[in-house]
Parts: structure tokens; sequence; C-alpha cells
């Protein structure tokens, strides 16, 4: 009987064990491009784009979820774990390299199990019941902040910022997140503290303004200084000459004609300018351009015109302020005007600035970043921007656990202990879970050039003797206490890490077909030459 074919001749497919191979190679090649960037002592990665001369073509980071969004991969597998990665960012904050890193060693155990000729639903029954065991080991370790909640926050803020770039700085930096948090009051909306990249000056010259910084100035002989600001936002176009928006063509018979036609775009602004002066506002911050006879009026009636508050900018204006955006001008009873205390200009560095202080929204601030390099104050940028996504989430739930390998450890003992209580091959699968987690604190160590066989095995008797306090000291090359030096990690970002571990390793474990669709055919270009 000859063979049938089902799919198309450009169509591609990988059938059992070939497909559990290709996904295999793919995701442990992820997790072993980001395992170096892995804790305090991780290296950097340089990433260059397609176009290396266009502004922000290089980036030097060891965020995990930015190198894994920079690069191309074409494996399904490291897509999902490129995803993982991505959404552990989006949830938490951090961990986004130590999700990548798990997934990728609880696979390579699997792929001893598969090899073992143990079938992968039998490794996925054994990886859930170790998640469980997992889970109930950290949630039994955890530790409520209560009143102690800033001294908490600082040292989980210390932690995070100690792998990044501003691990120099961590102090100063692990302050000033935990001020912008704090003012949140619980609110947990990121939207209100504003980060501001400036190059000039060293890092630790950053600080923390508590107002609003919007990086424009007023128009030509407007007000500088305006107290008790009634502002109204806009995005509208201040042109109403639709004969250029159309690209239409206007015949005439004279040079009269010409400067009647500039008269009536004229009158057409004046009335748009009169219909916003109606308001009573004095100051009007505009998404759009204001062009210079619309900008000569303002100045007459010293109200301060802002044109040009990029969309960004504008948005949180008017969640900063109160305010709502509005097109139209018609109904000044219905319009929402924003308010605050004082806006002046100040400088930072060589550049003017407009301070909005006294905001309606009292938790508003802005954190003004300084470098030397743009690389410097993206890399910085990401770095705070981690450390307040931490912040916010245990502020959320306020329980903290051991850092520094301490966690990794406790889990894999405690599955290790419960490994032998399981029956048949999944016990083999359990057990292989608990190695995957102690290979954290190994990659840890190894990167920082420590003798990681040595400390990995010390901390596993501190654990078995009932220190689960006890993690690795970095700085000093041996295992200590990690909780009295400080070092302790959000139980929150510590759980979801493990979960969406365990839960990508399980999908990519399941696949034993690999289906490529054919490309869309094109129709042929018969177009002379």
């Amino acid at each position: 009987m000859l063979p049938v074919q089902i799919l198309k001749d450009s169509a591609q497919e990988e059938r059992g064990e070939s497909a559990r191979l290709s996904s295999f190679v793919g995701a442990i090649a992820i997790g072993d491009l980001v395992k170096s960037t892995l804790g305090p002592k991780g290296m950097d990665k340089i990433l260059i784009s397609g176009n290396p001369e266009s502004a922000g073509g290089i980036k030097v980071t060891n965020d995990g979820a930015t190198i894994l969004k920079s690069i191309g991969v074409d494996n399904p597998a490291a897509k999902v774990l490129v995803d993982m990665s991505m959404t552990q960012d989006h949830e938490v904050g951090d961990g986004t390299t130590s999700v990548t890193v798990l997934a990728a060693e609880l696979l390579k155990e699997a792929e001893k199990l598969v090899n073992q000729r143990i079938h992968p639903q039998t490794i996925i029954s054994g990886y859930r019941r170790a998640l469980g065991i997992a889970q109930e080991a950290l949630k039994q370790s955890s530790i409520e902040s209560g009143d102690n909640i800033r001294e908490d926050l600082l040292k989980i803020a210390r932690t995070t910022l100690g792998s990044k770039i501003l691990s120099q700085h961590k102090e100063h930096f692990a302050q000033l997140a935990v001020d912008a948090v704090l003012r949140l009051k619980g609110s947990g909306n990121l939207d209100a503290i504003q980060i501001i990249k400036k190059l000039g000056g060293s890092m630790n010259e950053s600080y923390l303004d508590e107002g609003f910084l919007l990086e424009k100035l007023p128009g030509m002989f407007q007000p500088r200084r305006v107290e008790k600001a009634k502002i109204l936002i806009a995005n509208t176009p201040m042109d109403t000459d639709k004969v250029k928006v159309f690209g239409s063509r206007v015949r005439v018979d004279g040079v009269a004609k010409v400067a009647e036609l500039e008269a009536a775009e004229k009158l057409k602004m004046k009335e748009k300018v009169d219909k916003i002066l109606g308001h009573n506002c004095n100051v009007f911050i505009n998404r759009q351009l204001i062009y210079n006879y619309p900008e000569q009026l303002f100045a007459d009636a010293k109200v301060m015109a802002i044109e040009h508050a990029d969309f960004e900018g504008i948005e949180r204006l008017a969640l900063v302020l109160g305010g709502e955006i509005v097109s139209t001008f018609d109904s000044p009873q219905t319009a929402q005007f924003g308010y605050c205390d004082l806006i002046e200009e100040i400088m930072i560095g060589e550049d003017r600035l407009l301070r909005f202080s006294g905001v309606k929204l009292g938790e508003a601030c802005s954190v003004v970043l300084r470098g030397a390099t743009q690389q410097i104050l993206e890399e910085s940028e990401r770095s705070l921007h981690d450390a307040l996504c931490v912040l916010v989430t245990h502020v959320k739930e306020s329980k903290t656990v051991a850092g520094a390998g301490a966690s990794e450890i406790l889990m894999s003992t405690a599955i290790a202990m419960e490994a032998q209580k399981v029956a048949g091959k999944e016990a083999l699968a359990v057990e292989a879970f608990g190695r995957a987690l102690a290979q954290l604190p190994t990659i840890i160590c190894d990167n920082a050039g420590l003798d990681s066989a040595d400390l990995v095995t010390r901390l596993r008797a501190e654990h078995a003797n009932g220190r689960h306090n006890f993690g690795i000291d970095i700085e000093k090359g041996e295992v200590a206490d990690v909780t009295k030096l400080g070092v302790i990690e959000s139980y929150n970002v510590k759980l979801c890490m493990v979960s969406s571990a365990a839960e990508a390793t399980e999908q990519i474990l399941r696949v034993d077909d690999i289906i490529k669709a054919a490309p869309r055919a094109r129709a042929p270009d018969n177009r002379p030459c």
C-alpha cells in the first residue's frame, strides 16, 4: 500500500522522540543562555539590535525578561519559556532569570527520566506532587511582616537590587524605592510613579521628587510660575486648516484672496482659543501642537500653554491632577479640570522641566535617574522598575521568606523527605524536582566563583538539622543565617517562580508532535520588470 500524504508539501512534522528532543534542546538552550546572569555576582549580556547605529541599538543588561524579549527564538519550546519569563515580569517584576533557569533544570531532569523509559505523564504526575510539597514547605516557612513592613520592604529592595547594576548603590535606591511605594498608600498604582532619565552625574545623584515632572516648557511670554493652577488637559488640533489636512488646491485670482484665506484661518484659530479661555482655566496642556498664533493669544490672556505633551505624559497627568482629557470645548460646565498648588520651572543638569507640586493624587511622585551613559540609565530604570513591582506585590500580601538559596534548599529538602513515601516510578520524578531546585543555589555559587559542591552540601546539612534560615553568604563565601544578614525575599515572588516553572515544564513535556504549517502561498507577480 502506498503512503498517504496528508500535509501539504511545504508543511513539516516531527513526531515522538524527535519532537520531544527538539523541545528539550530548545528550552535547555534558553536556560543555559541566561544561567550566567543569575545571582548577585551574575554577568551582564550585551544585546545588539539589527541596526546598531539606531538609538537604543545596544543594551547592556542581566535582566532575564529583557534578554529573552530581545532575542529572536524559532524553537516553540523556547518560546514557551520566553513567554513564561515575560509573565513573571508582568506579575511580580522579579525572578525572571530564576524561573527560566528552574524550568530548564526541570526539563534536564525530565530528559534523563525519559531516557530511562519513564512515560512523560508519570513524570508530570510526580512533578505535580513535588510542586504541592514545595508550595506547602514555602508557605510554612513564610513570616508575616506585621508592623515591620517598612524594614522588610527595605530588606527586600536591597535583595532585589543586589543582583542588578544598582548593587553598588543599593542602600540609596532601596530607600528611594520604598519611599515611592509607601506614598502609594497600598493602592499599587505604579502609573503614579514617574521615572525620568537624565544623562550626566553619577547614579547616587538620583533622587525622589515629591511632585510630578513634565519634560516640557510653556510658550513664549507666558507665565513661568502658576499658583493654585486650574488645568485644562486636551488632545485637540489647534490648526483648523482642513485645506492642508486633505491636500486640497484652492485657485484664486489675486493675492488679496490669499490674504482673506489666511485671515479666515486665523479667525477659526481665535474662535477655538476663545472657547478654551471661556473655561476660566489658567493652564492649558495639549497633546498636539499649539501654533504661534494661538500661543500668542494664550500669552495675551496670561494663560500658561504647554504643547506636545506626549500621550503617556498626558495620560499620567490626567490621572495625577484629577482631570480628564477633552477634545471639544463647547460645554465648559461638563469639563473636568485638573488642580495643583504650584507649577514652576526647575533645572536638572542642563535641562529645564516643569514641576507640578501639591497634585490631587497625593501619592504621585517622580524618580529622577542620573547616569553616565544611556545604557546605564536604561538598565537602572529596568532595575528600579523590578524593585518597585516586587515591593508593590509585597505590600498586597506581606509575607517574607529567606533568600540567598535558603528557600530553594528548604523546598528541595522537604521534597526529598516526602519522595521516600511515594511508591513506584513517580518517586523518581519527585526526587528529580528536588534536584532541579537545588541547582539554583549551585548556579549562584558557580557564578560567584565559589566551590558550589562544598557550599551546597553544607547548606543541605544545615537544613536537615532544622536551621531553615541558612543560605549562602556570597560576600564571605560561606553558609550563614541569611535572615540576620537581611537577605529576604517576597513570598509571592518565590511562589510564582516555582509554580510558573513547573507549569511551563509540564506543558513542554506533554508535547509528542510538532507540526509546522505551510507558509501562505503568494500570488505570482506577472508585472513587467
